[in-house]
């Protein structure tokens, strides 16, 4: 029974359900970002380079049987070896974007919180009641003398 309390405690901490919350949005973030790649910018730097498409750019490591389509989806379909490398590019484009999306982000967030002026430190404490009354007390002497 102990051990069910342990969990729930830990399982309904904030940081646990932040990471939740950060795991389910990245993912969705990381399928927009796979979508702007290879929809957006692929075809550009395909149409840049010569019209190349990256997803099938790939290099035949065994031999394929007759009549096969020497497609990447065709090879891979009849069990023939391919380095896809093509993929490689692509998968390897969709992380540096990401990563440089994140940092952008962490990097505003960061500089959002050095500008942000800290109203806590900005404000002195109140003085306790006694060291008010106490300071009364001796402008109140220091007058009469």
């Amino acid at each position: 029974m102990r051990f069910l309390q342990d969990f729930r405690d830990f399982a309904v901490k904030g940081n646990v359900i932040d990471l939740a919350v950060a795991v389910i949005i990245g993912g969705a973030f990381g399928k927009i970002v796979s979508a702007l790649v290879s929809d957006l910018i692929m075809p550009l730097v395909g149409l840049v380079v010569g019209k190349i498409d990256f997803s099938n750019l790939f290099v035949v490591l065994g031999k394929a049987p007759p009549g096969t389509p020497m497609t990447l989806e065709g090879l891979k379909k009849a069990n023939v070896p391919v380095l896809a490398y093509g993929d490689f590019i692509t998968m390897t484009l969709n992380f540096l974007i990401l990563a440089f999306v994140i940092f952008v982000m962490v990097r505003m967030i960061s500089k959002l919180k050095r500008s942000a002026p800290d109203s806590t430190a900005a404000q002195a404490p109140p003085e306790p009641a006694d060291v008010t009354l106490l300071r009364e007390i001796r402008d109140a002497l220091v007058t009469k003398s």
